[in-house]
């Protein structure tokens, strides 16, 4: 058996290749890895004394040959296949190992050249691994490190592989292939090329879009029993993200359950433990049905249920802190499709036994505080349409307490501005038209996914009514602007002593006068956060 080993990232490569020879297998090998594989003992052939060809070009050629594409391609079932390397003296090759150019870590570098970049788009090890994947039942086709211990193990049992794990090890190859291709397209169509610049700037949205995503799991079905669906993730997820969530017990997790956990746990990954103290967040079909910030995790809970307890039946509970028995106590009186937390403790974890169907993840949160988290989430957000897809910019916008205009005479006290911040901040995450109330770090009304915004403010009231609180002095978020001073007399009319939205309508003045009016205090934040 013959294995051609040429690898960009040569992380446990001497040790695959010393179990290998160990094996009996022949070692061919190229540039920077045969003479790593030499200086450790191996006897290594070199793809240049197999070819009689030396290197050239920098290395740009020295695999493009029948000698190597020839032993990978050739059928061995055919014996015209066969004949034909017998009479050219090639060689079969058996095992092929190669990992790529490290184009992506590349590009992804602040200072990147076009030279850098072109320079790293590797040419013969993609043709090398087609042509092995095309002939997986003869072939082996490695491509990442974490192949190289199963692959071993059968070898040493069995001599060889078998057809299942060389169709999988071939299907991986052709899917690094294509992520390859991708992100090379992608890069290229995102340059805006300038004659002579070799540092040219990259478009937001480049020419053609190649995202490349892998499966989870099949899901047992969509929104609704009759649609069918699958979860995937990014090829390079962001930390801290769903995708990378622990699953600790429960059922598995539906397409409902995933979209409503993402709401719940982006929204309250905004909130810093450390700086805003423990935060609860419960989503129910996607918007916060209550929101709020404790002294731990069962006041921040206790807190954030009491705004909506209906709502709250059967919701996605998340938290931004360690999830302790006093708040697991207080939550299993609840019923809670998922519950998700940076970590709990075992005493948190054991009151969830009796309760197998509760779906509990662990998320753990990256280092770097709330902004950096925010930052860190998708870069940009994809919406399909028909035959199309539109995409955006995400919503990463943190409103800071200098960014806010004071419009009223009557000014917000300090206290009214970290609620109006506080609701804000939560406002983000309710589906347009989106009113939220809030007092002292808590929800106490929300209004959502309303044709007018009239309609959102007066269900926000009813909410909190039925909820048993008083939205008494309380601030308001409103998503977008008013654009009649109707909406703020319905808010002010509930409770509301001050209010913040974005401005900009050209009625802000009508609207401003009112406030004035009505004695309450109104602040700009100069920025929209429509979420349809």
């Amino acid at each position: 058996m013959n294995a051609l080993i040429s690898v960009s990232d040569k992380t446990n490569i001497v040790e695959f290749a010393q179990a290998l020879d160990n094996l009996g297998i022949r070692l061919i090998s190229t540039g920077g890895t045969a003479k790593l594989l030499a200086d450790k003992g191996l006897p290594v052939t070199e793809v240049a004394a197999l070819t009689g060809f030396p290197e050239m070009l920098d290395g740009r050629v020295k695999t493009l040959h029948p000698k190597v594409h020839g032993g990978l391609l050739a059928r061995r079932d055919l014996p015209e296949h066969m004949a034909a390397l017998k009479a050219y003296a090639i060689d079969t090759i058996d095992l092929l190992v190669v990992n790529l150019y490290p184009f992506e870590s590349t590009v992804a570098k602040a200072d990147c050249t076009l030279d850098e970049a072109i320079e790293n788009i590797d040419i013969g090890g993609p043709a090398m691994v087609r042509s092995a994947a095309k002939n997986w039942k003869d072939v082996g086709v490695l491509t990442d490190a974490s192949q190289y211990p199963q692959v071993l193990a059968e070898l040493t049992v069995d001599g060889s592989l078998s057809q299942s794990t060389k169709f999988a090890l071939a299907v991986a190859a052709f899917n690094r292939i294509s992520q390859y291709d991708g992100a090379i397209s992608t890069y290229l169509s995102s340059l805006n090329f300038e004659e002579g610049n070799n540092k040219p700037t990259l478009q937001m949205f480049p020419d053609q879009s190649s995202a490349q995503f892998v499966k989870l799991q099949d899901l047992r079905y969509g929104e609704n029993p009759h649609q069918h669906a699958a979860f995937y993730r990014d090829m390079h997820p962001a930390p801290g993200s769903l995708v990378m969530a622990e699953q600790m017990q429960g059922k598995e997790l539906s397409y409902n359950n995933i979209a409503d956990a993402d709401a719940a746990w982006e929204c309250v990954k905004s909130f810093d433990a450390d700086k805003d103290g423990a935060a609860c967040v419960i989503v129910k079909h996607a918007n916060p049905c209550g929101v709020a910030l404790g002294a731990d995790a069962v006041e921040a809970y206790s807190k954030a249920f009491q705004t909506d307890p209906t709502s709250a039946f059967g919701g996605i509970i998340a938290l931004n802190c360690l999830l302790d028995e006093r708040a697991a106590l207080q939550i299993s009186k609840q019923f809670v499709e998922v519950l998700i937390a940076p970590d709990y403790t075992p005493e948190a974890l054991a009151v969830f036994k009796t309760k197998v169907n509760v779906r509990i993840l662990k998320i753990a949160l990256p280092a770097g505080g709330a902004s950096d988290w925010d930052n860190g989430r998708n870069a940009v957000d994809v919406k399909r349409v028909g035959s199309g897809l539109l995409m955006q910019t995400a919503d990463n916008h943190q409103l800071k307490l200098a960014d806010l205009k004071v419009v009223t005479q009557l000014k917000p006290t300090p206290e009214q501005l970290q609620d109006l911040l506080f609701a804000w901040k939560i406002g983000k995450f309710v589906k347009s038209n989106a009113i939220v109330f809030c007092k002292a770090g808590m929800t106490m009304g929300v209004g959502a996914g309303q044709m007018s915004r009239l309609d959102s403010a007066r269900i926000a009231s009813i909410k909190a009514q039925a909820a048993g609180l008083s939205l008494a002095g309380t601030a308001v978020a409103s998503d977008a602007f008013f654009p009649f001073r109707d909406g703020l007399d319905v808010v002010v009319d509930a409770g509301a002593s001050c209010i913040i939205q974005p401005g900009g309508s050209m009625r802000d003045q009508e609207v401003i006068d009112a406030a004035n009016e009505r004695g309450v205090a109104m602040v700009f934040s100069g920025v929209r956060h429509f979420r349809h």
